[in-house]
């Protein structure tokens, strides 16, 4: 028998546990750069990981706030709760004063009291990681269920054949939302095919790109002791799963024909990794480096690097490598900051990679293949104009992926879902 898709369904609810001590948070102020007073305005509830914490969702959110207070004038007001888990509490900005421990049913009770019971709360956004839940999934589903506010999530994951748990999960929170926003085309076919999910409960919305104002590239090159080198990087929180080892088998062949080569490493280990395993997978590619002979080819940068400082090696990168070992990855955000600084990219074919590289903005390469990839990069290296190629077709294809355009598409959503009446009111750049 066919299967109805998923609709938006009436929420059960849960009672509260009505005589519980609660505390109302403080919203978060306005950005220093906010010239309108807001008063009275619908909020908008962020569920998110949210800076110190690195991640990168945490990253993707702040971009997302920033994009959002800088795009609209008083339409709505942003609020952040952080998500948190049993690693700690982190200091956040100004105006951040209350958090959400997914570790803990009784803050995902007290915060649905909160946000249910705040009359000014019109759309609640919730972006939405298997990992970030995992320890505590029957709480934060009773949570969506229990929202009695317009409710947005954000998948940024979607697994495809699922197994009998996951698509029942899946589907719950699906049928608790009044949208789902996913990244790629890809994470809304699967959605639709294997989780039967209503066409018109998606949208699709692309990881936001940097508008970069491009600096000069061997002025960047001096300021990094790398004149003259051929740059090849890759960035990111780093971990088995960004098989960065098969750059290095790559690298070898490639030193062969141009021995200017130096590879960059840009990133800490993932936190959640040394808490569980120390560096240890930071000490397995630095002792391959020194087993292949690379020392004098291979930079650790082991930062989690300000926006500022990432997009000027980025635009320093002759070649762009993303190495992801995961065919399941729907989307990558550095993949879209390595294309929004004009990088040539070489890629496993993860969805986001298919989507965005067509129309030879880049090239694809099998997963964990090195003789594939050195190769690959030796022709890039070995063809300027095939360079500059890629790096114009992908500049032109995310211009429509700019946080400018992220943020009207996510502003349009608010104003469909939100049953307080959200008018969008643009605000407009400044005349030069």
């Amino acid at each position: 028998m066919e299967e109805k898709p998923v609709e938006k369904s009436k929420k059960s609810r849960r009672e509260i546990l009505n005589g519980s001590v609660f505390y109302q948070g403080k919203v978060n102020d306005q950005s220093p750069e906010d010239s309108t007073v807001i008063k009275n305005t619908v909020e908008i509830v962020l569920l998110t990981t949210y800076p110190p914490r690195e991640c990168g969702i945490a990253t993707y959110s702040k971009d997302l706030e920033h994009a959002l207070k800088n795009k609209f004038n008083d339409s709505f007001k942003l609020r952040i709760l952080p998500l948190e888990d049993s690693n700690g509490a982190y200091k956040y900005p100004k105006g951040i004063e209350q958090a959400l421990n997914t570790t803990s049913e009784f803050d995902f009770l007290k915060n649905s009291h909160l946000l249910n019971s705040d009359e000014k709360v019109g759309v609640v956004m919730v972006q939405h990681e298997f990992g970030l839940f995992c320890s505590n999934e029957p709480a934060f589903i009773d949570f969506l269920e229990s929202i009695n506010k317009p409710l947005i999530i954000v998948f940024h994951t979607v697994l495809p054949n699922p197994d009998s748990e996951l698509k029942k999960s899946v589907s719950k929170i699906a049928s608790a939302s009044d949208r789902l926003i996913v990244m790629t085309r890809n994470s809304a076919e699967i959605l639709v095919r294997d989780y039967g999910v209503a066409n018109d409960m998606i949208a699709v919305i692309p990881h936001g790109t940097h508008s970069v104002c491009h600096k000069d590239e061997r002025t960047l090159k001096e300021k990094y002791n790398l004149t003259d080198r051929l740059v090849l990087s890759t960035f990111g929180l780093l971990g088995p799963g960004k098989s960065i080892e098969t750059s290095l088998d790559a690298l070898p062949a490639i030193i062969k024909e141009y021995p200017r080569t130096v590879f960059l490493i840009l990133g800490k280990t993932h936190p959640t990794l040394i808490k569980q395993k120390g560096e240890d997978y930071r000490e397995f590619l630095e002792s391959k480096v020194e087993k292949l002979g690379l020392s004098q080819h291979v930079r650790f940068i082991n930062e989690f690097l300000p926006l500022d400082k990432l997009l000027e090696y980025l635009q320093l990168t002759d070649i762009y490598l993303f190495t992801s070992k995961d065919p399941n990855q729907a989307v990558s955000g550095t993949f879209s900051y390595a294309l929004s600084c004009g990088c040539p990219v070489i890629s496993t074919p993860i969805p986001h990679a298919l989507e965005v590289l067509k129309n030879n903005a880049g090239h694809i390469f099998d997963f964990e293949d090195s003789t594939q990839l050195g190769q690959a990069i030796i022709n890039l290296f070995g063809n300027d104009e095939a360079r500059k190629t890629m790096r114009l077709n992908g500049l032109r294809h995310i211009a429509e992926s700019t946080w400018d355009n992220a943020a009207i598409a996510h502003g349009k959503v608010f104003e469909a879902v939100g049953k307080a009446k959200i008018e969008l009111a643009y605000r407009k750049p400044e005349i030069k």
